[in-house]
């Protein structure tokens, strides 16, 4: 375990554990389908029919879930988006699926994270 500890960067065992455990707590969270955070990711092109106003479309289908959006130019075709979502774990999951499979989105991943209600 002291290899793991040292491999993963932290100083002790104690921190390494006690953030196992919030990891494992966050996961129990997102499983029991509470309200949680999350960040879905996407990179698109922009210039596919339609993608940029089906994807702000979403967003207002579910204004009370998206906090904040950045939206970031990659290229002259390519731009990313982070979508900042709070909600039911399988709201955000849903809403992150739906914006995956619009034809166009060449990447989009979820990261999933909490509110911080329960890590204490």
């Amino acid at each position: 375990m002291e290899k793991l500890v040292k491999k993963s960067g932290y100083k002790n065992r104690s921190e390494f554990v006690r953030d196992m455990v919030r990891r494992k707590l966050v996961q129990g969270q997102w499983e029991k389908d509470q309200e949680v955070l999350g960040t879905i990711t996407l990179v698109y092109d922009h210039h596919r029919h339609q993608l940029s106003e089906k994807l702000i479309n979403l967003q207002h289908d579910h204004h009370t879930n998206v906090l904040v959006t950045t939206h970031v130019h990659l290229t002259h075709d390519l731009c990313a988006e982070v979508v900042l979502v709070r909600g039911r774990a399988s709201l955000v999951q849903e809403l992150a699926e739906t914006m995956h499979q619009q034809k166009g989105v060449l990447h989009a991943e979820l990261s999933m994270a909490s509110t911080g209600s329960g890590l204490h």
